[in-house]
């Protein structure tokens, strides 16, 4: 079932998702100071690319939340919009609520993303 969703996903919009963590991620590394940050974008850029079979787990300090902060004020808050709108687009159907829910795992992701860690179920 997995599979089956994960490949769903990636015609309708996964693929566009990830392409939007990648493009953030490739942004960030034009820069010495914004590597780790690109980084983190490909390593998330995972889960918008296969969700189904994944979660993300939360952990961080005073670092992670200086630059979710950082993080937000650049890049954040146009993926997790973007993600947003798309969930709320396929929550309008029954069939398409699975696939909403996954948009909205990945714009909370968006908003703060380091701290967290993609773990398979």
């Amino acid at each position: 079932m997995k599979f089956l969703g994960n490949l769903i996903w990636i015609i309708f919009g996964g693929f566009l998702s990830a392409l939007g963590w990648w493009i953030a991620g490739l942004l960030w590394c034009i820069t010495v100071v914004g590597i780790p940050i690109g980084v983190q974008c490909f390593k998330l850029s995972a889960i918008s690319f296969t969700p189904f079979g994944r979660t993300v787990v939360y952990e961080g300090g005073a670092v992670s939340f200086i630059v979710n902060v950082i993080w937000f004020l650049v890049s954040g808050l146009e993926l997790a919009l973007g993600n947003f709108l798309i969930g709320v687009f396929f929550c309008i159907t029954i069939v398409g609520i699975p696939f909403g829910k996954q948009f909205f795992k990945i714009a909370k992701l968006a908003l703060a993303p380091f701290g967290a860690k993609v773990v398979k179920v």
